[in-house]
């Protein structure tokens, strides 16, 4: 009776860990308009079925993975419909976390859904780039 109690304590207290672990190891940045203009006129660019373009702002790892801008192209519309075509945009925090610089991004799609994205930025000699964007779990902001 006591090992099954203590299993589920232990299993609760582990996963409260590793939800806090993640927020407490990220270092809040001040805003980049830079990152900020990257990530915006890539969105513009994929709004204008300009994917040539839109491959210009990808690092060179991800150009290295996807080789043409119509693979980069077929990859976003199918893993990314609310980038590919974004309706409302709004840029939060700039966060460091792991050495690494992610720009948070809320894209509220044509239909009305807020998706929260991370957008992983490196900086070369040409600039900010993108290496890569995850979907991030909106927020629950109900009362």
């Amino acid at each position: 009776l006591e090992c099954p109690l203590m299993l589920r304590v232990f299993s609760a207290v582990l996963a409260m860990f590793l939800y806090l672990a993640p927020v407490a190891a990220q270092d809040v940045q001040p805003r980049n308009p830079a990152i900020e203009t990257v990530i915006g006129t890539q969105l513009e660019a994929f709004q204008a079925d300009d994917v040539a373009r839109a491959f210009t702002f990808a690092s060179p790892s991800i150009k290295q993975v996807f080789r043409t801008p119509e693979n980069f192209g077929v990859m976003v519309q199918r893993s990314f419909p609310m980038v590919w075509r974004p309706g409302e945009v709004s840029f939060l925090e700039l966060v460091e976390i792991g050495g690494n610089l992610w720009q948070r991004v809320e894209i509220i799609d044509r239909q009305g859904q807020r998706h929260h994205l991370g957008y992983e930025m490196v900086q070369g000699d040409a600039g900010w780039k993108i290496s890569g964007v995850q979907i991030l779990r909106v927020p629950d902001t109900s009362v």
